[in-house]
């Protein structure tokens, strides 16, 4: 008699591992978006345009599918050396990847033909290069219902679209079934990423990249675009804090005492906020400490590019 017995193999699952370009015009929402479907926050955000600079990857896992996100700075027409940067890195990231989700501020395209020009420029840029994409028309659910089917059928026109979600990346309508489509698209593959990794960002350009969002939050009218931050200095403790020096870098002096505020008032403040997300973010104490100087010609500087990876020459 033979006692062996053969247990049944375990069926192997098939893994799923892809990339998606999330691209579209200057605050439509993809960065909210992106942070909705990682189910955290990894890329800053303010009411802001132009707020994203460099293409921030967002890593999320649906069943079996681990789906990257490469949240791109906003497209539109590019006058500076930044600007362009900023525009070949959203365009190079769409090359890239897999899929292609264009994400549109439904309330703003559908008031006139002509509102988002930004928008009509990126669909027909789509269009030439051959390629399909997935729409995103974001903040459905503050839109006309009647102005968003005519929007709505106005791109789907475009012949450039293989679907079409409405979503609100405020309220997570629609991100389910988006999510979803997204999972099924991937190609069979092993994951690129630890299963509960949520973002490839280096440490010191998340944590400059925090500090710059509140300088968003905090400044008003263009004061913003004229800032950069670079995290100077890192310092790992004994006690297992952190010390985190950044150079918040401004293009003209009379540009200082507006981010210091009255008595410091002001960069104190936005070092608390920045501070106290990191310290979340990182699960441990941080002491941040941050400097103002002036650099008329920072928007210059390769290295901080490098940093940013844009490309200095675009």
């Amino acid at each position: 008699m033979n006692d062996d017995v053969t247990s049944p193999e375990t069926p192997q699952v098939e893994t799923r591992c892809g990339f998606v370009a999330v691209i579209g015009a200057p605050n439509a929402g993809k960065s909210t978006l992106v942070n909705a479907l990682v189910g955290t926050k990894v890329s800053i955000v303010s009411p802001r345009v132009q707020t994203t600079r460099t293409i921030v990857r967002g890593i999320a896992m649906f069943g079996e599918a681990q789906v990257i996100f490469a949240d791109t700075p906003g497209i539109f027409q590019p006058k500076k050396r930044l600007e362009r940067a900023m525009v070949a890195a959203a365009w190079a990231g769409a090359a890239d990847a897999e899929v292609v989700l264009l994400v549109v501020d439904a309330v703003k395209a559908s008031k006139h033909a002509d509102a988002d020009n930004d928008t009509d420029r990126i669909v027909a840029d789509i269009k030439a290069s051959g390629r399909t994409a997935l729409l995103a028309l974001n903040k459905v659910d503050i839109a006309d219902k009647q102005k968003l089917l005519e929007l709505t059928s106005r791109l789907n026109a475009s012949g450039v679209f293989g679907e079409i979600f409405m979503v609100s990346a405020l309220t997570g309508d629609g991100l389910e079934h988006l999510r979803d489509h997204l999972a099924k698209m991937m190609p069979p593959g092993p994951w690129l990423f630890p299963e509960d990794e949520v973002s490839d960002m280096p440490a010191r350009l998340l944590a400059a990249e925090i500090t710059r969002e509140k300088l968003f939050l905090n400044l008003r009218q263009e004061l913003p675009y004229s800032c950069a931050v670079e995290t100077e200095r890192w310092e790992e403790k004994d006690d297992g804090s952190a010390r985190i020096d950044q150079v918040i870098y401004v293009s003209r002096e009379s540009h200082r005492p507006i981010v210091l505020g009255n008595g410091g008032a002001r960069i104190k403040s936005i070092g608390a906020s920045s501070r106290t997300e990191l310290e979340s973010l990182l699960g441990r104490r941080v002491h941040l400490f941050l400097h103002v100087k002036v650099n008329e010609r920072w928007n210059e500087d390769r290295s901080l590019y490098a940093a940013w990876g844009l490309d200095f020459n675009a």
